[in-house]
Formats: C-alpha cells, structure tokens, sequence
C-alpha cells in the first residue's frame, strides 16, 4: 500500500532522511521512533505529498510520487488521514463542523456529511461533545476530535504526527488505544512519536530513524 524506493528528502539544516526502502502492508501498524529532528514528520510529510522527495520514490496506493500531478494530489489525501501534535482545529467552529471539514472539501452532499461525522463521532465516543467549540474540549478531547477528523473520509491509512505529544499520560494512552481499534477495524497507522516507552511493549512494528537511515 505504501512503498518507499531509495527515498532522500533533505534540508539544509541536514535533518531528513537518505535512502529509506520499505513497504508498509494494509492494516498495518507501524509506529515511527526517533529524536526530535530525526526526520519523522518529513517521512509522513512525504507520503501525504506535501512534499515530494529529492531522489527516489514513494508510492501510496496507485499514487506514485515520480508522476503524479499537483492537481491529483487532492485524490491521494482523500485515502490518507492526517493527525497532528497541536491538533489543528478551527476555534470558531464546533465539534461536528471541525469533523465535517474533509467532507466538504470533497463537495459530499449535507445528508451523507450528518451521517458520516455522526458515526465517526459515535465511533470514538465524544458524540456529546458535537457542539462544543475547541475551547471547551481538554486536550485529550481536542486530541480525539482531530482523529474523527482523520477517521471521517473512511481513509486507507492514518498518519499521527507525535498524536501524544501535548497530552498527560492518561490522555495519552486513551488516544493509543483509539488508534489500535480502528486499526483493527482495518485502517493502517503510521504513528510518529519520539515516547519510545509510550509503546514499546504494545506489539506494533517499529521503524527507526537514525542519522537520516531508515531501520525496521
């Protein structure tokens, strides 16, 4: 589903990463570890496409990163759902219409939007949060509402930059294991985190990011 072929994106500050071959199944979980700086958010970045790598390529799906155009881009995104540390919510908009967001930018009629950012709410439990605004949300909330978000477009992967990075540990593990059950409901994760000991003992599959090598 994801493929890398000697991948290298670099900046000039160095961080980045050279060389990185792999694939990454359907379904699968695979959580990214390394420093902050190791080149975690480029890899993901890379995959979603917002940027395109210095040599080698990505492919993710039928989307290949050495032919695709800026303009289907957009059509690649509606298979990848993005998760982010600051959460990346609009404060002037309510639960529902944050969630709503993807679906509208795909031009879905107002019908199937109520039904999908319904179920996705449902699915992760904060149903009763729909009207609330951001504001009002603790950070694990805001957390979880940023992953209906990525869970609304039904998408064949989910990428989670540091998703745990602004939260306490019981927050955190709650938006680990909201991660792990819509995996099994068959969505890939790839899920960025420099907390090596957050997820270590969870049976998930690891790569590492060494001096711009990709291990694992």
């Amino acid at each position: 589903m994801i493929s890398f072929k000697n991948v290298s994106s670099k900046f000039d500050s160095g961080a980045g990463i050279e060389y990185a071959t792999f694939d990454v199944g359907p379904g699968e979980f695979v959580c990214i570890i390394g420093p902050t700086g190791a080149g975690k958010t480029t890899l993901l970045r890379l995959i979603h496409m917002d940027i395109l790598p210095d040599g080698g390529t990505v492919t993710v799906d039928k989307f290949s990163s050495d032919k695709i155009k800026r303009r289907k881009i957009p059509m690649l995104r509606r298979k990848v759902g993005m998760v982010f540390q600051e959460f990346e919510l609009l404060n002037d908009r309510t639960v529902f219409d944050n969630v709503a967001i993807p679906l509208h930018v795909q031009g879905v009629g107002m019908k199937v939007v109520k039904e999908e950012v319904e179920n996705s709410l449902d699915r992760l439990g904060i149903s009763d949060r729909r009207d609330h605004l951001p504001s009002q949300l603790s950070g694990g909330e805001q957390q979880i509402v940023s992953l209906a978000r990525a869970l609304v477009k039904d998408p064949l992967v989910i990428l989670a930059d540091e998703p745990t990075g602004n939260l306490d540990p019981g927050a955190s593990l709650r938006v680990i294991e909201l991660l792990e059950e819509i995996n099994r409901e068959g969505t890939a994760i790839l899920m960025a985190t420099h907390n090596y000991s957050l997820v270590k003992d969870r049976g998930h599959r690891f790569m590492q990011i060494v001096d711009g090598e990709v291990r694992g």
